[in-house]
């Protein structure tokens, strides 16, 4: 097992990512043959409703977590709440899931999409190095 500090959490919908803050968070790669992860977040109790309908409706959904240092790329999960547990006015999340492949050709999208904006050469700059950093969903062409 690997396991790695967790730096920043978003949860995924179709509108984008909601950042979830928390106050602390591990990452940890079973390294098993299911290639499954386990994320556990401490966060504040008043995110514990958002989590409590994630983890009855028993599917699985999409986030993004950023790893290890503030500069690395989020790495996309397909997880499912597997407990919630309150601790003083915190509670703790378990999530259990996958990590996503990524697609190998997010840079060329987010490019070509970009430049039908047609941006400033700062702006396009500025627009890319945030998607690259965000990776928001992109419209299929």
């Amino acid at each position: 097992m690997k396991t790695f500090k967790m730096l920043s959490f978003d949860l995924i919908n179709e509108q984008g990512g909601v950042n979830i803050p928390i106050v602390d968070g591990i990452v940890i790669n079973q390294e098993n043959s299911r290639k499954s992860w386990i994320l556990e977040l401490f966060l504040s109790k008043e995110h514990q409703s958002t989590f409590e309908k994630l983890k009855d409706s028993d599917e699985l959904f999409e986030v993004h977590v950023i790893i290890s240092f503030p500069d690395n790329e989020p790495a996309p999960f397909q997880v499912k709440v597997s407990d919630i547990q309150a601790i003083g006015e915190k509670i703790t999340v378990l999530l259990k899931g996958m990590i996503k492949t990524r697609r190998s050709k997010y840079a060329e999208a987010l490019l070509h999409s970009l430049l039908s904006e047609n941006l400033s050469s700062d702006e396009l700059m500025a627009r890319f190095k945030k998607g690259m950093r965000e990776r928001p969903r992109l419209k299929e062409s």
